[in-house]
């Protein structure tokens, strides 16, 4: 079937409920561009890995359909499968087999000859820095080089898509940056279209053509780094005042230059055209007004700004998947073994 002309990856009011009530995702939609590296951004619990799934044939949607390289994603799970590849947060490489065992394996369960099977393997193999490490077992393995190998265990059909579920989670700067590299030079190499969730905020800012965040399984903004960004406008300022302090939310924002205000566990968080200009209008109204302010901080936006605007949350890296999402996680690799065979 010829590709869809929505894009490479193609979520139409996608829907998805749990136990008739709980709506993890509610009318997600957008496309996503052959060659495009997508990000995905939410707080825990948003609907990232319910999204990602139902794109990944994991999980039925409710109502809604998912498109991948023009083929409705319920209609035909198992060609689905054989044109993505998917890297899981969790370690899906066997410990117990070497590097090399666990690429011939993969190949076979694609129905690869084992001819072009090997000759894959030994190309991946170089490919990702892993032929000196290829007969070791993958339980000696460093994280970053189990990372890669299993990089190159979800690239050995050579799929044309590849989501990335919180890819690096656990590497440090040195593999995270590692892991991209190889991620770029394959994008460049061979036309690679990405699907990225990530808890890294710069790898997002970094890496992706594209961003949308969802929350509460809404999508509540969508764009490039920088139209995220340049939405918000101006700069933001963070003010904190002494503890017991009087609100001062109506004082503040009777500042001139002031657009919006937030109060956050003790903290104001304002938007204005110029935070020079403001702070010392600010210091000056909230001692006035009897409390003293106790910290300020000024920021051009960012997308840590961006999340917390669309949001109302701090982005937190060290969030780990809710209970849901773990469960989703299971039925999701359950689902991508069984559609290999």
């Amino acid at each position: 079937m010829p590709p869809s002309p929505g894009g490479a990856i193609v979520a139409e009011d996608l829907v998805k409920v749990y136990n008739g009530k709980v709506h993890a995702v509610d009318g997600v939609g957008f496309a996503v561009s052959p060659g495009e590296v997508f990000g995905f951004l939410g707080p825990n619990g948003a609907g990232k890995t319910t999204t990602v799934s139902m794109l990944s044939a994991g999980l039925r949607p409710t109502s809604g359909r998912a498109l991948i390289d023009g083929l409705e994603v319920s209609k035909h799970a198992l060609e689905v499968k054989r044109r993505i590849g998917v890297i899981f947060q969790e370690s899906t490489a066997d410990g117990d087999l070497t590097g090399r065992e666990n690429l011939e394996v993969a190949a076979g369960t694609y129905g690869i000859s084992r001819a072009e099977g090997n000759r894959r393997t030994e190309a991946l193999l170089d490919q990702m820095q892993l032929a000196d490490a290829a007969d070791r077992f993958a339980k000696t393995y460093s994280g970053g080089m189990r990372r890669r190998l299993e990089l190159a265990v979800g690239l050995v059909h050579r799929p044309k898509i590849l989501f990335l579920d919180e890819p690096t989670l656990g590497l440090d700067p040195q593999g995270r940056a590692g892991f991209w590299t190889f991620i770029q030079k394959l994008r460049d190499e061979t036309g690679l279209t990405v699907f990225v969730t990530t808890h890294y905020l710069d790898e997002a800012d970094s890496m992706c053509d594209r961003i949308a965040i969802i929350d509460h399984g809404k999508i509540v903004a969508t764009g490039s780094p920088n139209e995220l960004k340049d939405r918000l406008g101006g700069d933001v300022v963070t003010l904190k005042t002494a503890e017991g302090a009087a609100d001062m939310s109506a004082v503040l924002k009777l500042l001139n230059g002031v657009v919006s205000l937030q109060k956050q566990d003790g903290s104001y968080r304002v938007k204005c055209a110029s935070g020079e200009t403001l702070v010392p209008l600010a210091v000056e109204a909230c001692a006035r007004a009897g409390a003293g302010v106790t910290g300020v901080i000024v920021k051009r936006p960012s997308l840590d700004e961006v999340f917390l605007e669309y949001t109302g949350r701090e982005f937190r890296e060290e969030e780990g998947p809710s209970a849901t999402d773990r469960a989703v996680m299971m039925q999701r690799v359950r689902g991508a073994l069984g559609g290999r065979r």
